[in-house]
């Protein structure tokens, strides 16, 4: 078994990360050609959220244990950052990554109990811990309680405070990039190996020596390190943050909507179903606001009742059938 798991590492092909450096290449030229402030957000939210669906992937759909609580990592993440530079002026340069380690000590600290449950009894924990830190950042007054949380208007690349939203832009591109590499490294290894394992009959894993709580918690400890990295770069992009944004059961829910419209238990489908998904989001929002009497969610909620009705593997599957018929 040991024997197979390591020449399956050695054959992991590398072309997909060259495919996602030029992806992402051509995703920063974007602002150079597209001046629109709206689309360039767009686009920058659709990269952000496909990123945090490729993070709660790794639990959600290589470990198989479906969690509606990761925005408590994007407000542990966020909060840290934004506190760290308010009270200690520490730049969001070593402020996000600390934000990210927080949020994995949390996640360590919740996984040993949590982790032992399945299927709807963890959903339910993983709700609660939710709620739990947002009543928590409520009653918080020295983190800005109810109030939330501003970051300081400036000119400081340093500190990532910039009048223009380009550079942010820019740099969701580059942690978008590095996220996908240490997914593709993480599923293609070992490691990835024995989640699937897990993921398909945990008995018969540990019957064969796979040290499953081990392996547990490390999917859980590294989508919440990386998902409250990600929490830390969307409070300096946004500048305002309070529990009701950050700590969002809607937020959550929308992490693993576009894991599922995507495809969950693949590299790519986050990303494919937040490049759905957002565009849509934003696009029917603006384009009836407060005036459309909840049409955009009733066009959202149609898009993923059709995908979900038609293509249950998410939308991956067209890819996979046109291979198919092309043979």
């Amino acid at each position: 078994m040991t024997q197979s798991i390591s020449s399956d590492v050695k054959l992991r092909p590398m072309w997909p990360l060259a495919a996602a450096a030029g992806v992402a290449v051509l995703l920063a030229l974007v602002p150079v050609v597209v001046k629109d402030a709206f689309t360039l957000q767009v686009l920058l939210l659709a990269i952000m959220f496909g990123a945090l669906g490729a993070c709660w992937n790794l639990v959600g759909g290589f470990l198989g244990r479906i969690s509606f609580g990761h925005g408590v990592f994007v407000g542990v993440g966020g909060y840290a950052t934004l506190l760290l530079l308010q009270h200690l002026k520490l730049t969001p340069l070593i402020g996000i990554p600390l934000g990210g380690l927080i949020s994995a000590a949390l996640a360590w600290l919740v996984g040993g109990p949590t982790l032992r449950l399945s299927g709807h009894y963890f959903a339910m924990a993983t709700i609660a811990l939710l709620q739990i830190g947002l009543l928590l950042m409520i009653n918080w007054q020295w983190a800005g309680g109810a109030v939330g949380l501003e970051a300081p208007i400036g000119d400081a690349p340093w500190m990532l405070l910039f009048r223009s939203k380009v550079p942010y832009y820019w740099i969701a591109v580059g942690m978008a990039l590095l996220t996908f590499c240490a997914t593709y490294l993480l599923v293609h290894s070992r490691t990835g190996f024995y989640w699937r394992s897990i993921n398909g009959d945990e008995e018969a894993a540990r019957s064969l020596g796979v040290p499953a709580d081990r392996y547990k918690m490390l999917a859980f400890v590294l989508s919440a390190g990386m998902t409250g990295m990600w929490g830390g770069f969307f409070a300096m992009y946004v500048g305002f943050i309070d529990p009701e944004s950050m700590f969002s059961l809607t937020m959550s829910v929308q992490v693993v909507l576009v894991a599922i419209l995507g495809g969950v238990g693949t590299l790519v489908g986050p990303w494919i179903g937040a490049a759905l998904l957002l565009p849509l989001s934003e696009g029917t929002r603006v384009m009836w606001g407060s005036s459309g009497l909840g049409l955009d969610l009733l066009i959202f909620g149609l898009a993923i009742l059709l995908v979900t009705m038609f293509l249950p593997g998410g939308l991956v599957t067209l890819w996979r059938r046109r291979g198919s018929a092309g043979r």
